[in-house]
């Protein structure tokens, strides 16, 4: 009986060892030039390619300059930027804008919740804060931008983690607006 039970023990592990080394030569192996040669499809974290820079306040404290990566999700404007504290290739995400038509936001947002959370671009952009750009390109962005307005949510970390905590960060210089102010953009 003990006999059968070893030969029967041996047996299975053999037919294991094909199976594994069978898996291993159907699995294709991936080499450098494989992934240098492989179709490329795109992704949502393509075309991040607008370089904007400007300080922001968190929790009524100045910060930055911010190091915004910007790319137009649609021809309103809107566009979504990443932002980061430094261009450090492992530099970590810390906030992100999202900057939106004026007709949009003037329209969809009250005038409490703008004054709170979002501000108006035409002053913060035309003071040559776009970078990496030819300057009849950077003046084509911030003419662009200047139609928008910025909402940015800010992101908390513990040490080198995120604590899951956010908060809306404000750019330098906002002004609250007055009702009239608002509401003359809000029909154009």
């Amino acid at each position: 009986m003990g006999r059968k039970l070893a030969l029967l023990g041996v047996a299975v592990l053999c037919a294991l060892s094909v199976l594994i080394w069978a898996t291993a030569l159907s699995v294709p192996f991936v080499t450098a030039e494989d992934q240098q040669t492989a179709v490329k499809t795109s992704s949502p974290a393509e075309g991040y390619t607008v370089h904007v820079l400007a300080p922001h306040l968190v929790d009524g404290h100045q910060m930055g300059p911010c190091h915004h990566y910007c790319k137009v999700l649609a021809p309103d404007p809107v566009i979504q930027c990443l932002i980061y504290e430094s261009t450090e290739a492992n530099a970590r995400l810390s906030q992100v804008e999202f900057i939106v038509a004026k007709k949009l936001t003037r329209n969809q947002v009250s005038l409490m919740d703008w004054n709170a959370n979002w501000h108006d671009h035409t002053v913060e952009i035309g003071s040559g804060r776009v970078r990496d750009l030819p300057p009849d390109k950077a003046k084509e962005v911030a003419d662009l931008v200047s139609t928008t307005d910025g909402l940015i949510v800010h992101f908390y970390y513990d040490g080198n983690l995120p604590n899951g905590r956010t908060s809306v960060a404000q750019a330098v210089g906002h002004k609250p607006m007055k009702e009239a102010e608002f509401k003359n953009y809000a029909t154009k």
